[in-house]
């Protein structure tokens, strides 16, 4: 559920009336590949971190605005109790059937960009040094990308990542497999990268990476 408005065309103008006022990142990879680890160092120099995966689970949270166009398109079996959406029910609905995924994101992407491009024009307000924009499936969308000045790609072995989301979603292989198919590959992420940040090795090797990462966005401005 990851990734404007509505009308592309106005979520473009936003999009470009903020580059001409701060940098702009994109942070993306895999499911597992560490960009959440990433993000929390950036943000420890004084990035402004606009997290997709953060929004969508406010906008299908109770009370979201994502709540009742679901509940219209898809029932209220995929409605919790609590009013939340049913992540685990949707989930395995989504990487069944193609055009039930497409449905959702047609619900649930506007709502996330508008809510991104929100943040971000506060960061501008806040005069942060740059905006991090986290992005699963930041590649697959020209929408975003034209307008990102460095792409900056986590990366770690599908087998890593297999086992930390197995881990840490308490999902069965089989169940991180069919994510893993509905995202880029290891490689087309990867030819598009600005920068790599290897995550597979210690929490002190991650840090220096970041280190060196912030260093050089802030020298994108003044090239």
């Amino acid at each position: 559920m990851a990734s404007g408005t509505s009308n592309p065309s106005a979520h473009s103008v936003k999009l470009s009336t903020l580059k001409d006022a701060a940098t702009l990142v994109g942070l993306t990879g895999g499911i597992g590949s560490g960009k959440s680890a990433i993000a929390e160092r950036l943000a420890s120099y004084g990035a402004s971190i606009v997290d997709s995966d953060v929004i969508a689970h406010q906008i299908t949270s109770a009370g979201g605005p994502a709540i009742e166009p679901i509940r219209e398109r898809f029932g209220s079996e995929f409605i919790q109790a609590d009013g939340a959406l049913d992540r685990k029910k949707m989930r395995v609905l989504v990487f069944e059937d193609p055009h039930s995924r497409k449905a959702l994101e047609a619900i649930t992407h506007p709502l996330i960009r508008t809510k991104a491009i929100e943040q971000a024009r506060l960061a501008v307000e806040n005069q942060a040094p740059y905006i991090v924009f986290v992005v699963p499936l930041l590649l697959e969308s020209s929408d975003w990308l034209q307008f990102i000045d460095h792409v900056v790609v986590a990366d770690c072995s599908e087998a890593m990542q297999i086992q930390r989301v197995m881990e840490r979603n308490d999902l069965t292989r089989q169940e991180v497999e069919s994510i893993l198919q509905a995202q880029a590959t290891r490689t087309e992420r990867l030819a598009q990268a600005d920068t790599v940040v290897k995550n597979m090795g210690s929490l002190e090797d991650l840090a220096e990476q970041v280190r060196l990462l912030h260093q050089k966005i802030l020298q994108i401005r003044k090239s």
